[in-house]
């Protein structure tokens, strides 16, 4: 992959491809652009405020066709570590989402939540409701500790039903979809991962089994929005404490994987990776997103440092990172090996990012520092 500084990007392959239009049903997007979802922390008691609402406005504004938000909370007590993470649910956190969106939609933008609960990332004790033990499917850690223990029926039952009300809460106040957040190692994502679910009920075991609980929260969130609301769920091979991780060690695992999630009524993958251009298995250089499409048939969105020359991780220890060419992003979509492409820090720090690639103004392109995780540019 190649990489050039600031001022100095090169585009020499048509951008056309990523400013296709996109429909899915009822879902209609202007092109292929899609903010990619990331934690921001900027709303006090976890609700979102105007410096929030002016945020997804600004992007929608600049021709980002679907804006995914930082992930929202769940309505259960053990959901977050952090009280300025915005909550999902609740009188006034919904009034500041319904703003988001009717801002998002009058600047011509298309908008869904990523519905969170970070499970056994946690640490017992955290604000808000230090109260609350910390929940997952075995009660391990990441690294794979006993810490608590494993959920209940009825706790799993809870968590489950408070999927569906934020999904139904979230086409109530208009917006355009839902994600579910299925990957890092958070809650759904523990439940997926053998190193974290070690159950031996019908939760636990096998690849299929460990799908259960993620199938029961599509089932749910599809009853509560009806057949025509689209449900993403956001997937990933990686863990926030293991990068070399594995859910599926072959595309056949993987296969088995996904067709559960499918049957429950998922419309679109998004499939996380650090990198784009790395080949998930050996013997294809399909990536991630490329292979997920290959097995399921549905359409999937691929992220993973687009636009700039190094991945994520440094930014959270101050590293920057330059701008680079997106060549061999837009031969891949030509190819339709994915179908819509997430931006992550190149859109953090440059609402304008859409419209100056549309427009070959490459040289206005803005750099990634770790400085513009401090504000809502």
């Amino acid at each position: 992959m190649s990489t050039t500084n600031t001022n100095q990007t090169t585009q020499s392959h048509s951008v056309e491809a990523l400013f296709q239009p996109f429909t899915l049903g009822n879902l209609k997007l202007a092109n292929r652009v899609v903010m990619a979802p990331m934690t921001r922390a900027f709303s006090p008691g976890g609700v979102p405020g105007q410096d929030v609402v002016d945020y997804y406005r600004r992007r929608a504004e600049n021709g980002v066709g679907l804006i995914i938000t930082e992930g929202t909370l769940i309505n259960h007590p053990a959901a977050t570590d952090n009280p300025n993470i915005p909550n999902f649910h609740g009188e006034e956190a919904l009034a500041g989402w319904k703003r988001v969106v009717t801002a998002v939609h009058e600047a011509g933008g298309r908008i869904v939540p990523q519905l969170w609960h970070v499970g056994m990332t946690r640490a017992n004790g955290s604000l808000p409701h230090p109260e609350a033990p910390s929940i997952g499917p075995s009660g391990r850690t990441l690294t794979g500790e006993q810490l608590n223990e494993p959920m209940t029926q009825a706790e799993i039952d809870q968590v489950v039903q408070a999927f569906a009300q934020a999904a139904a809460d979230a086409k109530r106040i208009g917006f355009d979809g839902i994600e579910l957040h299925g990957a890092h190692g958070y809650l759904i994502d523990q439940f997926l991962w053998e190193k974290t679910n070690q159950r031996t009920d019908k939760y636990g075991g096998s690849m299929l089994a460990r799908t259960q609980f993620a199938v029961e929260i599509i089932e749910a969130c599809r009853r509560a929005v009806g057949p025509d609301f689209p449900i993403i769920i956001r997937l990933s091979q990686w863990k926030s404490a293991e990068y070399t991780a594995k859910l599926a060690a072959t595309p056949e695992l993987l296969g088995q994987l996904l067709a559960p999630l499918v049957e429950a009524g998922v419309d679109i993958f998004h499939c996380s990776t650090r990198r784009f251009w790395e080949p998930e298995f050996e013997g294809s250089n399909l990536n991630f997103a490329g292979w997920v499409k290959q097995l399921t048939g549905k359409p999937t969105i691929t992220v993973g440092s687009v636009g700039l020359d190094d991945e994520f991780l440094g930014s959270f220890s101050g590293k920057s990172s330059g701008t680079a060419d997106i060549n061999e992003l837009l031969v891949r979509l030509e190819q339709n090996e994915f179908d819509l492409v997430a931006i992550g820090r190149a859109l953090l720090v440059d609402p304008a990012w859409a419209d100056k690639v549309r427009g070959g103004r490459l040289d206005e392109l803005l750099p990634f520092t770790a400085d513009a995780l401090k504000r809502l540019y």
